[in-house]
């Protein structure tokens, strides 16, 4: 392949047919790269070589955000820079189209000098000029940096212009290529961090991941999901990427929040303060500054507004309609999940409570299925059977009760048979070599549609009374025993 640099030629004619092999080689050399990276290196180091420059960086504009950004390769890793394409010198000649030669860069007002206090570089003369595609239309910028003898001409204006243009269509194409990769990965992503969400039936573990993945997903620094407590009127969090475990909670028409919870749509706010619905009491509590906010709705298969999701201080600038597309789409797909796991964890509090309940009733609790098994036995029934549920658990009402309590067996049979309430007093079980006396009641158990679940057995432990009854009937009248107890 042709070496970039050619000896010189002598006369006008020389130099134009230089020029137009430089064009030929370049066009041949980058039409074989297949990264944007590889392209970006060698049409910049091309131009450096060929203006006699120590360094240089070409900027391509970014559709999706409006940005300029170059890469810069740092060791075996890759930087971005970006900037606002009315930003410095940069976006001076990208606005006018008009290249630019800067002999004292640091007596130039547009000039940012924040770049060489990162990098240690002294930046003493610029070439700017514009890259224009086939069509004509601006699509990025080229700077070259610091002559190294003399000053930049016009001649190195036409040649740096010449090799960017020339190879504007392999760069455009290129480029469209890897935002296609990127929106097909990115997609990719999606779906499988959308598949694992909505597996997950663990209400807060689910919205600490729906956080993080907003927050990455947009490239934010925090984020909150507020789902909407309809019994409070409250929007709700328990906890925001970026902030500690917490739950929030306010008024589910109140704030940005709020408004958008309300009318079912979006908000983005490029500047936090500058819109009056902003309440900044949070920020001066957690001393987190809200630049930026976009806040969309989560709405159901029903189309029901069941929450809001609020994600705070894009970098490099404020959210894009992309990146309200995005949540929006992110919000949809994980909404089913969160409505279930939000049922889910509803189920279990109420589980929780009932167990909580029988567990501290004194009267021991035996349920069984259609079957006649046991499947739950509270603390009392095994205190008043003296024996531990795991070896109760399982196990039929006959093998249970055959020997020590056969009219209990009677009755469970019966109660499942005929789905009526049967109560008995006065009754006895055998337990070890002592009698317990119980009063039962059995009871069918059914679901809200009426279909049988099994059969549910209250023991009442009246052995104690009994004793106090036998006792006291020695010094008094039994019927003023019985009144008494």
């Amino acid at each position: 392949m042709p070496d970039d640099t050619l000896p010189p030629s002598t006369g006008d004619a020389g130099q134009d047919m230089r020029h137009l092999q430089l064009l030929l080689d370049v066009s041949r050399q980058v039409a074989a790269m297949d990264t944007l990276d590889a392209v970006l290196d060698k049409l910049v180091s091309v131009a450096v070589q060929e203006t006699g420059a120590e360094r240089g960086s070409l900027f391509l504009r970014d559709e999706q955000t409006g940005e300029l950004y170059s890469r810069v390769a740092q060791g075996v890793r890759t930087r971005e820079i970006r900037l606002l394409a009315n930003e410095g010198l940069a976006g001076a000649v990208y606005r006018s189209g008009q290249g630019e030669i800067i002999e004292d860069a640091y007596t130039d007002s547009r000039f940012n000098p924040k770049v060489d206090e990162e990098t240690g570089f002294k930046t003493k003369s610029m070439l700017v000029t514009p890259l224009r595609n086939a069509k004509g239309r601006i699509i990025g910028v080229t700077q070259i940096l610091n002559k190294r003898s003399g000053v930049f001409t016009e001649h190195d204006v036409a040649i740096v212009e010449g090799v960017t243009t020339q190879c504007a269509i392999t760069l455009e194409s290129i480029q469209m290529v890897e935002h296609i990769e990127t929106v097909q990965t990115r997609e990719r992503e999606f779906l499988n961090v959308v598949t694992d969400m909505t597996s997950d039936l663990d209400l807060t573990r689910l919205l600490r991941k729906v956080m993080s993945e907003a927050s990455r997903m947009l490239d934010a620094e925090r984020s909150t999901l507020f789902l909407n407590d309809e019994a409070s009127s409250e929007l709700f969090s328990h906890v925001g990427d970026g902030l500690a475990t917490t739950e929030i909670r306010l008024p589910n028409h109140t704030g940005i929040a709020g408004t958008v919870f309300t009318s079912g749509k979006s908000v983005n706010i490029p500047h936090a303060y500058a819109d009056l619905r902003f309440n900044p009491a949070f920020d001066r509590q957690t001393g987190f500054f809200t630049r930026s906010i976009l806040c969309v709705p989560v709405i159901n298969k029903q189309g029901k507004v069941i929450g809001v999701t609020q994600v705070l201080n894009k970098r490099g600038g404020p959210f894009s309609d992309e990146d309200e597309n995005r949540l929006r789409a992110f919000t949809a797909q994980i909404s089913i999940g969160l409505e279930n796991a939000k049922l889910f964890d509803d189920v279990q509090s109420m589980k929780n409570y009932n167990e909580s309940m029988l567990q501290s009733m004194s009267n021991g609790v035996l349920t069984f299925d259609d079957d006649c098994v046991l499947k739950t036995a509270n603390a009392a029934a095994e205190r008043i059977l003296k024996t531990k549920e795991a070896d109760l658990i399982g196990k039929g009402i006959e093998d249970l009760f055959s020997e020590t309590a056969p009219w209990l067996v009677e009755r469970v049979k019966r109660v499942e048979e005929t789905r009526t309430n049967e109560t008995a007093v006065d009754l006895e079980i055998t337990v070890g070599s002592k009698t317990v006396s119980a009063n039962i009641t059995v009871l069918p158990l059914t679901s809200g549609d009426d279909t049988s679940l099994g059969t549910l057995v209250i023991i009442e432990d009246i052995s104690n009374e009994k004793r106090v009854k036998s006792t006291m009937s020695r010094y008094m009248d039994p019927e003023l025993a019985d009144r008494l107890l």
